[in-house]
């Protein structure tokens, strides 16, 4: 896919290689963004890569897919939901607890 910019660029990663929900947080101001409407995140934010590990990078639009809810009240709210979405999406590879902790475990 073309991405609107490198997702291991300067404005996709702030100049170092950082995944998933570091990505995400820093799309938004935790003191001035929210409450935040995931549909207007979504609509600015969503083709945008979000890289979640070494190997693979989806677009912001892809995660949200999965998010249930319409508004965060907060960054944590935001971060819980993305984090479910990921996790149901198959996108993460290693899960310490949860519904399957056999699959590669800490």
């Amino acid at each position: 896919m073309d991405w609107p910019h490198d997702p291991d660029g300067e404005e996709g990663s702030e100049g170092m290689r950082k995944y998933g929900m570091a990505i995400i947080a820093k799309k938004v101001d935790e003191d001035e963004d929210f409450p935040l409407s995931a549909e207007e995140f979504v609509a600015e934010h969503g083709d945008e890569p979000i890289r979640i590990n070494y190997q693979r990078v989806v677009s912001l639009r892809e995660i949200f897919e999965r998010v249930d809810a319409e508004e965060f009240e907060t960054i944590v709210d935001m971060h819980k939901e993305a984090g479910k979405a990921i996790r149901e999406g198959g996108y993460w590879d290693y899960h310490p607890v949860g519904s399957n902790p056999e699959t590669k475990r800490a």
